[in-house]
């Protein structure tokens, strides 16, 4: 006797016991997607409004690993690293095998911010309380790893935004779309652009410009295709 027998089940109720199981999956992995902005900024900003010594204006949210209470933006580097993680689950289990490189692309930026919670950005100008004003005069080692690793997370982010662009065209969604390739040209403009002048407040804004363009574009990404997976006629993997 099969499983259907045995439970008096029909085969359309067992596949719509089978489709809301890995869309329940699927939702909760996209959430992570929709949250990790929110996440990532509010708790970096609550730091950067609390710690003695920072300036948003000077000074890019990775100094706050560093000092006293470096411990936190360590952590949220960790938390958002693997929430990023899972949305780039949850991503690939929407859309499929054929556009899978959106998933892979987001899944670098994932794991970059992870290296950058074991290799902390050097003490900057005057962050934490008491480096010396202009500090470092040169890169340390684990400083250099951690601007090469957030070098390529913003290009694989950006590079996944591209990507997504070309999906959701073909998806025939093409606001998603033009949204996808503009964010993705303003992650990779931003982050490199604000990198070069990273000494100055334009640089650093640059910066910031790209971070907060890069997790609204996520959510806005995660939360579309979140929708997507309510609906039994999508393919929520």
């Amino acid at each position: 006797m099969g499983f259907n027998e045995r439970v008096g089940a029909t085969p359309v109720a067992a596949n719509a016991l089978a489709f809301s199981d890995g869309a329940t999956v699927t939702r909760s992995l996209l959430a992570c997607g929709v949250l990790v902005g929110p996440f990532y900024l509010a708790v970096g900003l609550s730091q950067a409004f609390l710690r003695e010594g920072f300036d948003l204006a000077r000074h890019a949210l990775s100094a706050l690993a560093n000092g006293p209470g470096g411990w936190v933006q360590t952590a949220n580097f960790v938390l958002s690293g693997l929430m990023v993680l899972a949305a780039a689950a949850g991503i690939g289990r929407v859309l499929g095998p054929r556009s899978r490189a959106v998933s892979w692309f987001l899944a670098g930026f994932g794991a970059s911010m992870l290296v950058a919670a074991v290799f902390p950005a050097d003490p900057v100008d005057g962050f934490p309380v008491g480096t010396p004003e202009g500090y470092p005069t040169s890169i340390s080692t684990t400083g250099l790893v951690h601007f090469v690793a957030g070098a390529l997370g913003f290009t694989f982010l950006g590079v996944s935004a591209f990507v997504a662009a070309w999906v959701m065209r073909r998806r025939k969604a093409p606001t998603l779309a033009h949204i996808s390739f503009l964010s993705g040209l303003a992650v990779v403009l931003g982050f490199f652009g604000g990198a070069a002048f990273s000494s100055s407040s334009a640089g650093i804004l640059g910066i910031w410009f790209s971070v907060v363009v890069g997790w609204t574009w996520l959510g806005v990404v995660s939360l579309h295709l979140y929708r997507v997976a309510l609906n039994p006629n999508g393919t929520p993997g």
